[in-house]
């Protein structure tokens, strides 16, 4: 089980150390490849799963509605440590509520679930990512971020890959490969990306962002843990929400708290901590959770 997991991890974590190791030696403004890769290489993985690689065997309303249940069921425990602790809510909530599911969720669906599971990653990373433009920018500005929702390109992505796959349509072979060559670009440039972003870090708000970090997977595995064992889903269902509950904060959470001035050196260290201290958290996980 051992080698099995560091198969798994290694991978994973290597790239984001090869984005760390770049950024330290060679630092880089990753602004441009990050959209690029948020508007266009992610929403050519999210339709090319979606459209071509969905199976009717697989449990993905299940695994939407855990997802939703892990994101939401974490928001009122994190709300209480928050009043607890003196924290403020609208800078620690967040983190805890929207996990890392896009750089983290898909690759280790991929290499802890094998490719069947990539399109059970990107029905709870589709969610998440829902929800955040949602609830989360209600959160931070009490309105319903709709207009962005609606503008975002993955969004459209998930909709257009529904409507496909519900249709049965597929693109023309002249087209399918290169959308499935620019949705493979994907999960590395999130790696490395999130790599070069960690040599960001301040450690002068190091106490919240070490709360902030241990908050993300104790209140996702408070809820993620009771579902699995109340609702039995199916694997990879069952191990993909598991990990779900355990994954780090998103990066988003970040970019939002920084448009809207929401503490965001604080966010920043939550975000960044966070996906450090999950190469401790991850690989426990991963011992429970894999089949």
């Amino acid at each position: 089980m051992l080698l099995r997991i560091l198969e798994i991890i290694v991978p994973v974590f290597g790239l984001v150390l090869v984005g760390y190791v770049y950024g330290r030696l060679r630092p880089a403004d990753m602004s441009s490849a990050n959209r690029l890769n948020v508007n266009v290489f992610v929403p050519a993985l999210i339709f090319f799963v979606l459209s071509e690689r969905m199976s009717a065997d697989l449990s993905l309303g299940g695994a939407a509605l855990g997802a939703a249940a892990v994101i939401l069921g974490s928001g009122p425990i994190a709300w209480l440590i928050a009043r607890r602790t003196g924290w403020d809510v609208r800078t620690v909530v967040p983190p805890a509520m929207f996990n890392n599911a896009g750089n983290f969720g898909l690759p280790l669906a991929v290499f802890g679930f094998g490719e069947d599971a990539l399109p059970v990653a990107v029905v709870m990373f589709v969610v998440e990512n829902s929800l955040h433009f949602t609830v989360g920018l209600w959160l931070l500005t009490r309105r319903i971020g709709m207009r962005e929702l609606a503008g975002n390109p993955m969004v459209v992505a998930t909709a257009a890959g529904l409507i496909c796959m519900s249709l049965g349509w597929h693109l023309p072979d002249l087209v399918l490969p290169g959308v499935e060559m620019l949705g493979n670009v994907a999960i590395p440039l999130m790696l490395v990306a999130l790599g070069i972003r960690l040599t960001e870090v301040d450690l002068s708000y190091w106490r919240i962002g070490i709360g902030g970090a241990l908050m993300a997977p104790v209140t996702g595995l408070a809820i993620a843990v009771p579902w699995v064992l109340i609702f039995q889903p199916p694997q990879p269902v069952a191990g993909m929400l598991l990990v779900f509950g355990a994954l780090p904060p998103a990066v988003l959470n970040y970019m939002l708290s920084e448009h809207y001035d929401q503490e965001p050196q604080a966010v920043a260290s939550i975000v960044a901590l966070g996906n450090l201290m999950s190469l401790g958290v991850i690989p426990a996980v991963l011992y429970f959770a894999l089949p």
